[in-house]
């Protein structure tokens, strides 16, 4: 998860509330939710209304019974204005290296989503929708006043840099780069969003793409962005891909920030298709959030509010996936570069805050989604600083079909 995790109140106070009476008896102390939750937080040196940056200071008694719900809990009081933190990175911090988030109320408040991910396929072709509809398909004035020139909306890379737009510009080149894209290349993009990646890649290398995306806002912004570029912008999901395209009509494929969307059920399935649709020399960059340890669903908190139905893979769940299919030629991580990401969009999220309240919506922007949003970046930020989740580069190629080491990993000088 992203954020702190909770004990169950029976796990508190048998670990707290035991004593002996004057006769040397065994009694219980009772526990009210304030005396468990500050012990709670303790275990990770946060304070309630103490001084310290990462302290959180309580502004509604209501905050400690909504904590014992766990994350949802805590995120949900957050944005309901319950609580404060001067810092919460730090506090995110403390709180996953004090490894709360393996407490025995997290796992329980997550039984039944865990539950329904291990029975029933959660990125179903209609389920896949949901993040589409709830998330993407926002207006997209919003994202404009947050994001970079490029509608880069995963990891930029602040190499050398402090401006984002340029961190933009970096990851895109690094992109470039890494699929070694060429003017005769048709490239795929598997979920392209706004445009971003199509256009710079199509203006600067000359190549032919085409960018798929679930989401009718970001594909109508796509196709104007594209204009006049040799780029085709497709409402389809990635299923449908074997249906509308030849197999091996691809010379290179990228699937970056949306396989966070598939869910593990479905990982092998979307290796298959690419692997379908990738030509024998070609190449396939994953840009992916990691976890840190293997799960099959995602934060609750984060789960319901920012990316329905999503989840993170882990290192083991995409070896996995890949394993038959594909050779794995490059394997890198970016975390730390994301925590910069996300604090540049907050910066301009909370510097345009006037703008995007002002954007006339069917369902407004209001206080408790600006709190949201913040939550979101500032919960993220400190996940990746604590390296309790990853962004990952992997490159790859057909198993069985390159014949010579993959230039970025030769390091060798010629004599």
């Amino acid at each position: 998860m992203y954020a702190g995790s909770i004990p169950t109140l029976a796990s508190i106070q048998t670990r707290h509330a035991a004593g002996l009476d004057g006769r040397g008896a065994q009694k219980t102390k009772k526990m009210t939710p304030s005396t468990i939750v500050t012990r709670l937080f303790a275990q990770a040196d946060v304070g309630l209304d103490g001084r310290r940056e990462w302290d959180i200071q309580v502004h509604d008694p209501r905050f400690y019974r909504q904590v014992l719900r766990g994350s949802l809990g805590l995120g949900e009081s957050y944005m309901d204005g319950y609580w404060d933190c001067a810092d919460l990175p730090a506090l995110f911090c403390r709180l996953l290296e004090a490894r709360l988030h393996k407490s025995a109320l997290v796992k329980t408040a997550r039984w039944l989503l865990d539950v329904e991910s291990r029975l029933t396929n959660m990125q179903t072709r209609r389920r896949a929708m949901a993040v589409a509809e709830e998330h993407y398909n926002l207006d997209h004035r919003l994202y404009e006043l947050f994001l970079g020139p490029w509608n880069q909306y995963t990891c930029c890379f602040f190499d050398g840099t402090d401006d984002l737009a340029e961190a933009e510009v970096i990851k895109l080149e690094m992109i470039c780069n890494k699929l070694d894209i060429q003017a005769d290349d048709n490239v795929l993009d598997i979920g392209s969003g706004w445009g971003g990646f199509a256009r710079y890649a199509a203006s600067t290398r000359g190549c032919q793409v085409t960018g798929i995306s679930l989401s009718t806002e970001q594909n109508a912004y796509a196709r104007n962005y594209t204009a006049g570029l040799p780029v085709e912008i497709v409402q389809a999901d990635y299923r449908d891909l074997p249906s509308i395209r030849a197999a091996g009509s691809f010379d290179k494929v990228l699937i970056c920030g949306m396989i966070e969307h598939v869910g593990y059920k479905n990982y092998r399935s979307i290796m298959d298709i690419v692997h379908t649709m990738l030509s024998d020399d070609g190449l396939f960059l994953l840009h992916t959030l990691g976890n840190d340890q293997t799960t099959t669903i995602g934060d609750p908190w984060m789960e319901r509010y920012i990316f329905r139905n999503s989840m993170m893979p882990a290192m083991p769940q995409l070896a996995e996936a890949a394993q038959g299919l594909f050779a794995i030629h490059d394997w890198e991580n970016y975390g730390h570069y994301y925590a910069r990401t996300v604090q540049a969009w907050n910066d301009n999220f909370q510097r345009n805050w006037e703008r995007i309240r002002a954007i006339e919506t069917d369902k407004p922007f209001d206080e408790r989604f600006r709190r949201m949003f913040n939550y979101y970046f500032m919960s993220c930020k400190g996940a990746f600083l604590s390296e309790s989740i990853y962004l990952w580069h992997l490159v790859m190629s057909k198993r069985g079909q390159r014949r010579s080491v993959y230039p970025r990993v030769n390091l060798m000088t010629s004599s």
